[in-house]
């Protein structure tokens, strides 16, 4: 099941927040077709928010077919966005634990992994569009 945890300083909504905790769940397998959800109940017993904003991002997530409410049964996880090769990704989420476990011996903070994590991406979708641009 899913443990939800909000970041009160991150400046985005808490139901965008649950709602992309979930996603992420899905990307990285911890969340399978068939697998329920906590009640609004239980989230809000373990968060102290309001029912709503719980429903609110349920009901964001069944819009878009990755979930499926069942009346007097619960929510429940409808597909998966994990890709096809598990093993590739547990191995790619081994060497990234590795990887930011080396930065944090080098004295790096959560906000420097991040910024470093962002320039990364930044730099590969940019070479991305740039191989494409040069394709067509």
């Amino acid at each position: 099941m899913i443990d939800f945890q909000l970041d009160d300083r991150s400046g985005v909504a808490t139901y965008l927040q649950l709602a992309q905790q979930v996603r992420h769940a899905l990307r990285l397998g911890l969340l399978e077709p068939g697998d329920k959800l906590p009640t609004a109940k239980e989230v809000v017993a373990k968060l102290a928010i309001n029912p709503n904003t719980v429903l609110k991002a349920y009901r964001e997530l069944e819009r878009e077919g990755l979930l499926v409410v069942r009346q007097g049964s619960g929510t429940f996880v409808r597909t998966s966005l994990a890709p096809r090769d598990q093993a590739e990704l547990v191995e790619l989420q081994q060497r990234l634990t590795d990887w930011v476990a080396a930065a944090r011996r080098a004295g790096l903070i959560d906000e420097d992994i991040e910024a470093m994590y962002r320039a990364v991406m930044r730099k590969d979708t940019h070479d991305t569009e740039e191989l494409h641009d040069t394709r067509a």
